[in-house]
């Protein structure tokens, strides 16, 4: 593997009185392509900036491997960036500006044009060497980029919200691009960016930020089905949220798949009802807990769901509005406590997603002011927050 391990131990940074970072710890890993996902102002950019060497930390190490690296300076350290504007010199070409490096080295001439091929064929660009940047797409930009920060053979590439000048689709094909080019250098890369559709599309782990706190670190996976907190729950992708009191804990015969102890736990949220879920958190009665369970697991019908399961969670409620998106309708239902009419004004407005798998040349079979059921099995929802 090419790349370098990164650790961060402690890092701290305030500018004046406002603390950007809170002793920040993280490890990543050689040849990995981790993101750091928050927020404007949450403090990535600056951990970013750190780790290439552009600040200085108030307290803290950044190691390469086993090597302290804050008293290099950004040069020294075998990390490069590429940033959101691109950063190109407007009267050199797209050649030109990949040579840079290379040049700024003094590099032996017969090396230096095999090399910047070399890394113009890798994004794609062998066409286009002797245009200059004015005659280049956002898309061909980045790409130049990208060459430029590769050509010196870094062990880490830092990455600063490199595709946020770049319009929706261009921005999931470069997306695809920047992975494609991960997998065949396989050097470390820190991806730092606020958008949580990129950070799991390519991400092999995902550090979530929010006001200069780490909050969780894990896969893609990890950080969608199981949040550990309130901010998580709600930064990554939709979901419903809830806070509610545990009237039973039991403890179920079976661990999960991790072989970890799982408990039932059932809360009563007030402006629902009762909720089953299971859990590997040991809640007490009594505690008040944040409660979460992502749209696309609810199932949404006009008739009863015919399952005597004990684990699902069942809920009548109305339609308030349907939101029709072609490959799925997302249905904002008013759902009632089960001692209140389905039609009450009272209750929780509930998001559920249904996937459009089949052809239909009726429309659709669920609509607004329809009477509904919702469910979902306790294995679906999550505790993400213990209150008190």
């Amino acid at each position: 593997m090419k790349g370098s391990d990164v650790i961060i131990k402690d890092v701290s940074k305030s500018f004046g009185d406002f603390r950007v970072l809170n002793n920040i710890n993280l490890t990543i890993h050689k040849g990995e392509f981790f993101s750091l996902l928050g927020p404007s102002g949450c403090g990535k950019t600056t951990l970013l900036r750190i780790i290439a060497g552009f600040e200085s930390p108030d307290f803290g190490v950044v190691m390469f491997d086993d090597k302290d690296v804050l008293s290099d300076p950004p040069n020294r350290r075998q990390s490069n960036t590429v940033f959101q504007n691109y950063a190109l010199f407007p009267h050199l070409t797209v050649y030109e500006n990949v040579a840079f490096p290379l040049r700024l080295k003094k590099t032996p001439k017969e090396s230096v044009d095999p090399k910047v091929k070399e890394y113009l064929k890798l994004v794609q660009l062998e066409g286009h060497a002797q245009k200059k940047p004015n005659q280049l797409s956002g898309g061909q930009k980045q790409r130049v980029a990208i060459a430029r920060a590769l050509i010196n053979e870094p062990r880490v590439l830092l990455l600063d919200e490199p595709l946020s000048a770049l319009d929706a689709k261009l921005r999931q094909h470069m997306l695809i691009e920047l992975d494609q080019i991960h997998d065949k250098i396989g050097i470390t890369f820190i991806y730092v960016t606020h958008d949580q559709t990129e950070a799991l599309s390519v991400s092999d782990r995902i550090a979530v930020m929010n006001s200069g706190d780490v909050l969780q670190v894990g896969t893609p996976y990890e950080i969608y089905e199981s949040p550990s907190t309130d901010f998580v729950a709600r930064f990554i992708g939709e979901t419903n949220l809830f806070d509610g009191a545990a009237t039973s804990v039991t403890k179920l015969d079976k661990p999960d798949k991790n072989g970890d102890i799982e408990y039932m736990v059932e809360l009563d949220i007030p402006a629902l009802g009762m909720v089953k879920v299971t859990t590997v958190d040991m809640v007490k009665v009594g505690q008040t807990v944040s409660f979460t369970v992502r749209p696309e697991k609810i199932l949404i019908s006009t008739e009863k769901p015919p399952s005597k399961r004990e684990d699902i969670n069942l809920f009548q409620g109305v339609v308030d509005e349907p939101i029709y998106s072609g490959f799925q309708t997302k249905f904002y239902v008013k759902a009632a406590r089960p001692s209140e009419s389905a039609t009450s004004t009272a209750g929780s407005l509930i998001r559920v997603i249904k996937q459009h798998s089949k052809y239909s040349d009726e429309g659709p079979d669920i609509e607004w002011k329809d009477s509904v059921y919702l469910s979902w099995s306790a294995a679906d929802g999550y505790i993400v927050e213990v209150k008190k």
